[in-house]
Order: C-alpha cells, then sequence, then structure tokens
C-alpha cells in the first residue's frame, strides 16, 4: 500500500512535440499583430499531484524552427540580430517554483527563461488540470498551456527601427503562449500500471 501511494505520488511526462506548439505574438508599425511559432520542441512535466508545487517543469525550443510564414523575415530572425541560432541554437525554460492562481487547474510558474544565450527570470500563467484522457492507443494523454509577456530586450534581442512619426518597427513586448500533450514516459507508464495492479 505504501509503494503505491510513493508511486502515485508523482508522474513524469512528455510532450508529443507532433501535437505541441509554442508560438509568439509581437506589434508591427505599433498597430499590427504579427504572430509565429516554432515547429520543433520538447518538454518534461514531472508532475505531483498531491503537492503541485513540487512539481518541475523543462521546455526546450529549437530555435532555428522559427515560422512566421516569410522566408525573408525568418532567416532575420534566426540572425545574430535576433536568435542568433548559430550561436544559440535553444530557446529553453526550467521552472524553480510553482504555486497555485485563482481558479481550478490554474497555476503560477516561474523560472529560468534562456534566449539568445542569456537567462533571465519569467513567470507564466498556466493551466494543467492533472487528468488524463485514456487515447485509443492505449496511452494517457495530458493537456496543459502556459502563456505570458517578456520584453526582448531584456534577452538581448535589441534590433528596431523607429518611425517617421513616432514609435518603432517591432515591439518591445512579446507575447509567448505554449500548448503541450503531454504523455507519460514509458518509467512512468510501468510506474502507473503497477499502482493500477496493487489496488
Amino acid at each position: 500500500m505504501m509503494l503505491a501511494l510513493f508511486l502515485a505520488a508523482a508522474v513524469e511526462l512528455q510532450a508529443d512535440p507532433a501535437h505541441s506548439t509554442a508560438s509568439f505574438t509581437a506589434k508591427h508599425l505599433m498597430v499590427t499583430t504579427v504572430r509565429g511559432e516554432f515547429s520543433k520542441l520538447s518538454s518534461t512535466l514531472s508532475w505531483d499531484k498531491d503537492d503541485p508545487a513540487k512539481s518541475a517543469i523543462t521546455v526546450t525550443i529549437d530555435a532555428a524552427s522559427i515560422d512566421t510564414h516569410n522566408e525573408k523575415r525568418d532567416a532575420h530572425l534566426k540572425s545574430a540580430d535576433f536568435f542568433d541560432v548559430q550561436r544559440c541554437p535553444e530557446i529553453t525554460f526550467k521552472s524553480n517554483k510553482i504555486s497555485k492562481a485563482v481558479g481550478a487547474g490554474k497555476y503560477k510558474v516561474s523560472g529560468d527563461l534562456t534566449m539568445r544565450c542569456v537567462t533571465k527570470p519569467a513567470t507564466f500563467d498556466a493551466e494543467f488540470e492533472g487528468k488524463g484522457v485514456k487515447a485509443p492507443w492505449g496511452a494517457t494523454v495530458y493537456a496543459a498551456s502556459a502563456s505570458g509577456k517578456v520584453k526582448r530586450s531584456e534577452w538581448g534581442l535589441n534590433w528596431n527601427k523607429m518611425l517617421e512619426g513616432g514609435g518603432v518597427v517591432l515591439s518591445d513586448e512579446i507575447g509567448l503562449d505554449v500548448e503541450l500533450e503531454y504523455t507519460a514516459s514509458p518509467t512512468a507508464a510501468k510506474k502507473e500500471a503497477q499502482v493500477e495492479s496493487k489496488k
């Protein structure tokens, strides 16, 4: 019984890259919202349902997988003016604090965000109910999302141009959104099966 309780305390989840996305928004010319996404990412969530504060999440994004549906703009974003993907190929986030927020399944997730080889603290609003859905192929699937805003200049993404009438070409504030579909890692799935067998 004690073994079952121990195994049930935390589960190791891995994001399915085929059903997970990381996207961003920025203001162009102070009026238009430009959207983009990164097509390659990975994430691990160590989820403690009994004490969510003991949980931890990491997200790793391939910076070169940026896609704004404009090849010329994408090439500029990959250059040293922005993400400098040759020198800094990954964007990462590692949590160091998870706390409950108002509303069921809502959390504040704080941690270290690294972009362009610069690491700064960042906090995101996250949703994760912790209730899995059984997929037709047998795996248990969990959904999670997170969103927040950062000032890109704090990570060294300083490129900009002034407009004649005032303002700038690109906003400093960037919106970040992540949608993740998690499944249990093989080890976690085995533990889950052991728990079920002991009930």
